[in-house]
This record gives structure tokens, sequence and C-alpha cells, in this order.
């Protein structure tokens, strides 16, 4: 069947945002010239800037594709989770795997954002980061509501201290290595249900909130 012109303008920019993600993981943003893009894409220069008005706009709309992956990931975290804690439990889970499964993109976010500050920063939260992030302290809430989770506790500090637990796991995996006393390296699936547990134990209503 003959493809619609939608169709196949939809298939040449995923194209193109694929190939800026595999150069832009391998070389870094800076190191990548648009030639080079349209070059890995099969595409023209002037192709690449029909769909996108600058190399940052391309950069952004990789920032979206990634984004939107974590997003699916936390919403079938949601839906196959019973309570809010199996749902955190599951996302943790899939969302160190996702760190882990594209190391060269992930740090070239992290790196981007430590060399180029507040402006990559910004980039990352409007890219949909934000949204992913506030969904995620949403299960949080719902926990509290529904008599879970402590009521008294920030829903974005929990958010904050799972989202990071697995950041600082991908990036410092390699020295935890060379640590005799740790195990937990290359079981990165026990790891996060451990930190989980361990939030969850501070966070959970049955832990007394003003020991005596």
């Amino acid at each position: 069947m003959k493809k619609s012109a939608e169709e196949i303008t939809g298939e040449g920019r995923r194209k193109i945002v694929l190939a800026a993600e595999r150069l832009f993981a391998d070389h870094g943003f800076d190191a990548v010239s648009m030639h080079a893009i349209a070059t890995s894409a099969g595409t023209s220069k002037a192709n690449i800037y029909h769909y996108f008005s600058s190399k940052d706009a391309l950069y952004l709309a990789v920032l979206h594709r990634a984004a939107a992956a974590l997003r699916s990931r936390l919403q079938e975290a949601r839906q196959q989770g019973s309570t809010a804690a199996e749902a955190l439990r599951l996302f943790a889970v899939s969302h160190l795997q996702h760190l882990l499964d594209r190391p060269r993109l992930v740090q070239l976010f992290l790196r981007e954002l430590l060399e180029k500050g507040e402006p990559r920063a910004r980039d990352l939260a409007d890219a949909g980061l934000a949204e992913l992030f506030t969904a995620l302290a949403e299960i949080v809430r719902d926990g509290q509501e529904n008599g879970e989770f402590r009521p008294d506790l920030d829903p974005a500090l929990v958010a904050t201290i799972l989202v990071s637990a697995n950041i600082n796991f991908f990036q410092a995996r390699d020295l935890l290595r060379q640590y005799p006393i740790v195990h937990f390296v290359d079981d990165p699936e026990g790891y996060d249900h451990a930190v989980v547990d361990i939030v969850l134990r501070g966070i959970s209503r049955t832990v007394q909130e003003n020991p005596s």
C-alpha cells in the first residue's frame, strides 16, 4: 500500500532524529556537524533544516524522544502496580535499566548539563523530564492519599531520592565495583529493590512518625 505524504514526512523526520541521537551520543553535541547528521540519515542538510531550524532544535527533538520513552515506562509502572509502593518499585527498576541500556546518550545529557548549566537544564525540563518528575511525585501523593505513605513528606523529595539513587548508580558503578564490600553493582534490579525498600520504610505509615 502506498504511503501517505504524512507517513513519508514522519519517517524522514524520525531518521534524522535517530541519526542525531547516535552521533550526539558517540561524539558529543559540539563535535557533530549537520553535514555528518545528514550523511548518517541518508538525506541532505537542506532537508534537515526543513524539519529543524538549528542543531539545538534537533537536540531538543532527541531530548523529547528520550523523555517520551521514560514517560512510557512510568505509565506502565502505574498500570501494572497494584499499589503506589509497587508502582514506585517497578519504575525504579525500569528507569535504571533504561539508563544502563543507553550509556552514551545518558552521558551526553549529563555532560551537557554540567558544562552548559541552567540553559541545558531548562531544555531537559521542557523536553518532558519535568512532566515525568511530576508524574512520579504524583504516585507518592497517591500513596499518601490512600494511606500507604506518611502524609507529612514532600512527594518531590521522595521522587528526587529515587531518581538520584539511579543516576548515582549509573555514574559510580565502575568505582563501586572496586570496593570489596560492594556486591550489588552487577545486580541493578536487586539494587533498586533494596533502595526502594529503604525509601518505603522511611515513608510508610507503619513507621512511627514521632518516636519518643
